[in-house]
C-alpha cells in the first residue's frame, strides 16, 4: 500500500527538462522530505499531494519515490505566500507576495483568477503587471489541466509536455479529431504510439486518418530498411499487415495522400512505385545536381601525364595505368567516381590527385561519412579530413526547430573549395548525398571514392552503386592488387570471397586464421581468450581495440547475447565502477559503446586535460563508437568519449541511443578499421549470411582476421551471392535526365 505525503515544494534540487525527472525537497509540516519522480512543469512553492513509497538510497539516504501526485491549492496563508514568492510567477518577489496575501488573505487565488484587475490596488502592481500575473497563473492552470487530461489516456509526462508545448489549447481538438497528427508533428511519437492513443480515445480502425497515417508509417519503416520507395504490391502488403484494413480503403487514401502531395505515385515499366514526397524529390534533385557538376574541362592530357610523372619521381611512387587514368580524369572532369577493392591503390590514387591539384594552386577539402573513416583518411593522406556532417556545419537549432536539423553550408552558402574528395561513398545515403550536393558549387571538382562491393548505407538509398550503374559519369575501376597488398591474406582472401572462390583455412597465414568450433558457448570462450590474451600482443593493440563482428543481432552469437558475455569478461562489475541498468542493459564505466541513431542536436565538446572545452559542436551519428568515462547517478547522466575525443553528456532517458559495442553487427562496422577482427560464424538466416556481408567484415581488419566457427557455413557465405533487395531509383532518375 502506498504512503501519502502533502506539502509545498521548498526547493528543486535537480531537474531533467527532457523527461521531467526531478529531485525536490518537500516541506511537510516542519519536516523536509527528499522526493524523486517525474514532475513536468512543477515549480518551487507549489503545493502537492503525492503517493509513493520510502526507500533508502546508498548515497543520498532516505528518499520518497513518487508514483502519482496531484496539484492542490495551498491550505494556509503561509503556503499561499510561499508559492507566490517562490518565483513561480515572474515579477512577484517576497515583499510583494507578503503585501498581496496581507490584502486578500484566503481570497488571494480567487482574486487572481476572477478579478485580476484588483491586484493593481496593491502598491507596486500596475494594471499591466496585474494582467501579466493573471496570464502566468492561467498558463500554469492550463498546463496542469492538460497534464491531468492526458494522464487519463496513459500518456507519459514527457510526451504530455511535448504535446502541450506543440499544440497548446488546440491539443483537445486535435486529439479528438486526428491524434495521428502526433506522429507527423512530434519527435519521438511514431505511428504505434499515436495508434494506441487513438484507440484509447475511441477512434475506429477504419478511420481515414488512421489509414493515411499507416501508409506514411509503412513508407517510414521501409526507409529504415534502406528503401527509398516501395513497389505498389509490397506497399499494400505492408500497410494491410499493419492496419488490418481493406485494400480498397488503402487505395483510396493513397490517392488522397497523392493529391495532398505527401506521397508520389510513380509510373514505371515494372508497375507503380510509391515514394514519400521527401525521398522522391531528393532523388530527383541529386540526379540533377550530379549532372550539373559533370563538366568537361579542356586540358591537354600530355601535360597532365607529365605532371603525374613528376609527382611519381618526387615522391618515389610508381602508379599503375588505371591510377594514372584516375588522375587524368580528375583533372578533366567535374565529377569522377573511383572504385576498387582493398589493396588496389585507392589511397595512393587519392594522394596523387591531391598533389596534382596542389601544383595547380587549388583549394582541396576531404571528407568521409563517419568519424573513424575521416580519421583514417587523415592518417593515410596527411591532410585533414572531416566528417561530412562537420564539413557541412550542422547548425545549432533553436527551441522551435525541435523536429528539424539543417546545415549552414548549402546553395546559399556553398563550400569554399576547388576540389572535394569524399571517401567511403558506399556508406552515404540519399539524405546525406542531397545535403552534400546542395553545398557544392558548379565548377567544383567532386571526386567520389568507394568500394561498390561493400554493404550499402544504413540509411535509405544505394548511392554509389546507382551512380556507377547509370553509366552517365566517368568511373575509374581499380582492379590490380599491388605487390605489397598481395602479401596480405586479408586482402587476397577478400578478393577471393568477392569472386566466389574458395579460401585456404590451413592457418599458415600471418594475418588470416580459422578456428573450427561447433558450439556457440565454446566459440564465445575462444573469443574471450583471443581478446584478453592472444591478439593484443600479436597486433600491438589493447583488448578494447579488438572488435567482434557478427552477422546478426539475435541468437546465441548475436550482438545482444555476445555483448553481455564480453562485458562480463572484459569489464566486470567493480566497486570502483558505477553502473546504470536501462531496459535490460547494464551500462558500466569503462564500457565500449556505440551510438545507434543519428542525433543532430546533442552537444559535444573536445576538452583539454584540465577539462576545459577547446572545441564544441552538435551531432553524434549512427555508428560512432566510444567509451563510458563517467556515470553520475545523482544528476542522471553519463559521459561518453568518442574516438575523435568528443565528450558527450547523455541523460539517462537518452540511453536508448546507445548500446554496448564489444560486439557489433557487420552493418554497423562500415567505414571503420580495426587492428584485429574476430568473426563468429556458426548458423543463422540464409538470406543474411551472404558473400557481400562476409567481404565487408573481412575488409574491416587492418592486421588480423580470425574466424571462429563452422567451415561449411563460411563456404556457404562465399557461395551465397543473394543480397536483400533495396528499392532505390537514383539510377533511373539519372538516366531520365541524361
Amino acid at each position: 500500500m502506498s504512503d501519502m505525503v502533502e506539502g509545498y515544494i521548498e526547493r528543486i534540487i535537480y531537474r531533467n527538462d527532457e523527461n521531467g525527472y526531478t529531485v525536490l525537497s518537500l516541506r511537510v509540516d516542519q519536516e523536509e522530505i527528499t522526493c524523486v519522480g517525474s514532475f513536468p512543469f512543477i515549480s518551487e512553492g507549489e503545493f502537492i499531494q503525492a503517493s509513493g513509497s520510502y526507500t533508502d538510497h546508498a548515497v543520498y539516504g532516505q528518499q520518497f519515490l513518487v508514483e502519482n501526485y496531484d496539484m492542490k491549492e495551498p491550505k494556509d496563508l503561509f503556503s499561499v505566500e510561499r508559492y507566490l514568492s517562490s518565483g513561480a510567477i515572474k515579477g512577484i518577489g517576497a515583499a510583494l507576495a507578503t503585501r498581496i496575501v496581507k490584502k486578500f488573505k484566503e481570497e488571494t487565488f480567487r482574486i487572481i483568477e476572477d478579478e485580476p484587475e484588483r491586484l493593481s490596488e496593491i502598491k507596486g502592481i500596475s494594471d499591466r503587471m496585474a494582467k501579466d500575473i493573471y496570464r502566468q497563473f492561467e498558463e500554469k492552470r492550463e498546463m496542469r489541466s492538460a497534464m491531468l487530461f492526458l494522464q487519463q489516456y496513459s500518456i507519459t509526462g514527457n510526451l504530455a509536455v511535448k504535446i502541450f508545448t506543440e499544440y497548446g489549447q488546440r491539443m483537445y481538438e486535435i486529439l479528438k479529431e486526428n491524434p495521428y497528427r502526433l506522429a507527423e508533428d512530434i519527435t519521438g511519437v511514431g505511428f504505434k504510439t499515436a495508434d494506441e492513443i487513438a484507440r484509447r480515445l475511441g477512434i475506429g480502425n477504419d478511420s481515414d486518418y488512421r489509414i493515411k497515417a499507416g501508409i506514411l508509417y509503412a513508407l517510414l519503416q521501409a526507409s529504415s530498411d534502406g528503401h527509398v520507395y516501395l513497389p505498389e504490391p509490397e506497399m499494400l502488403q505492408r500497410t494491410k499487415a499493419l492496419l488490418s484494413a481493406d485494400e480498397e480503403a488503402i487505395h483510396r487514401q493513397m490517392t488522397t495522400l497523392s493529391i495532398e502531395k505527401k506521397i508520389i505515385i510513380k509510373e514505371a515499366e515494372k508497375g507503380k512505385l510509391i515514394y514519400s514526397s521527401v525521398y522522391y524529390y531528393m532523388e530527383l534533385n541529386v540526379a540533377r545536381m550530379l549532372h550539373d557538376l559533370n563538366i568537361r574541362y579542356e586540358i591537354k592530357q600530355e601535360n597532365v601525364l607529365k605532371r603525374v610523372t613528376a609527382i611519381e619521381d618526387q615522391f618515389e611512387i610508381e602508379l599503375e595505368d588505371q591510377q594514372r587514368t584516375a588522375v587524368a580524369e580528375a583533372a578533366s572532369n567535374g565529377l569522377l567516381i573511383v572504385t576498387g577493392g582493398p589493396g588496389t591503390g585507392k589511397t595512393t590514387t587519392i594522394n596523387t590527385i591531391i598533389k596534382f591539384f596542389e601544383t595547380e594552386g587549388m583549394e582541396i577539402l576531404l571528407a568521409a561519412p563517419t568519424g573513424r573513416a575521416a580519421k583514417r583518411m587523415t592518417e593515410t593522406t596527411g591532410y585533414e579530413a572531416r566528417t561530412i556532417h562537420r564539413l557541412l556545419e550542422l547548425s545549432k537549432l533553436t527551441e522551435d526547430q525541435e523536429n528539424k536539423f539543417s546545415f549552414e553550408r548549402n546553395e546559399s552558402n556553398p563550400l569554399e573549395t576547388d576540389v572535394l574528395i569524399i571517401d567511403e561513398m558506399s556508406m552515404v545515403d540519399i539524405s546525406l548525398m542531397h545535403a552534400l550536393l546542395r553545398a557544392v558549387s558548379v565548377g567544383t571538382r567532386l571526386i567520389l571514392v568507394g568500394d561498390v562491393n561493400q554493404l550499402p548505407s544504413v540509411g535509405p538509398g544505394n548511392i554509389l552503386k546507382d551512380i556507377i550503374e547509370s553509366h552517365n559519369f566517368n568511373v575509374v575501376k581499380l582492379t590490380k592488387i599491388f605487390r605489397q597488398a598481395a602479401g596480405s591474406d586479408i586482402i587476397v582472401n577478400a578478393h577471393k570471397i568477392n569472386d566466389g572462390e574458395k579460401i585456404k583455412l590451413d592457418n599458415k597465414s600471418k594475418d588470416f586464421f580459422f578456428l573450427k568450433r561447433e558450439s556457440a558457448n565454446v566459440i564465445a570462450a575462444v573469443m574471450i581468450n583471443l581478446i584478453k590474451n592472444k591478439l593484443p600482443k600479436y597486433v600491438n593493440a589493447t583488448p578494447f581495440d579488438i572488435q567482434v563482428l557478427t552477422p546478426m543481432r539475435k541468437g546465441e552469437l548475436g550482438v545482444e547475447r555476445l555483448n553481455q558475455i564480453l562485458q562480463e569478461a572484459l569489464n566486470p562489475p567493480s566497486k570502483e565502477k558505477r553502473e546504470k541498468e536501462y531496459r535490460e542493459t547494464i551500462f558500466r564505466e569503462g564500457d565500449k559503446v556505440m551510438q545507434i541513431k543519428n542525433n543532430y542536436q546533442i552537444m559535444w565538446e573536445v576538452r583539454s586535460k584540465y577539462g576545459i572545452a577547446t572545441q564544441s559542436g552538435t551531432g553524434v551519428f549512427n555508428g560512432d563508437a566510444g567509451e563510458i568515462k563517467e556515470i553520475n547517478l545523482f544528476s542522471e547522466h553519463l559521459v561518453v568519449e568518442f574516438d575523435d575525443n568528443r565528450m558527450v553528456d547523455y541523460t539517462f532517458n537518452q540511453l536508448d541511443e546507445l548500446e554496448l559495442a564489444y560486439a557489433v553487427t557487420i552493418h554497423k562496422s562500415q567505414g571503420s578499421e580495426y587492428p584485429a577482427v574476430i568473426l563468429p560464424i556458426l548458423d543463422g538466416p540464409r538470406l543474411l549470411f551472404n558473400r557481400n556481408l562476409l567481404y565487408t567484415a573481412v575488409t574491416r581488419a587492418k592486421n588480423c582476421v580470425t574466424i571462429v566457427g563452422s567451415d561449411s557455413m563460411l563456404q556457404f557465405m562465399i557461395d551465397n551471392k543473394s543480397e536483400q533487395s533495396r528499392y532505390s531509383g537514383l539510377c533511373e532518375r539519372i538516366r531520365e535526365l541524361g
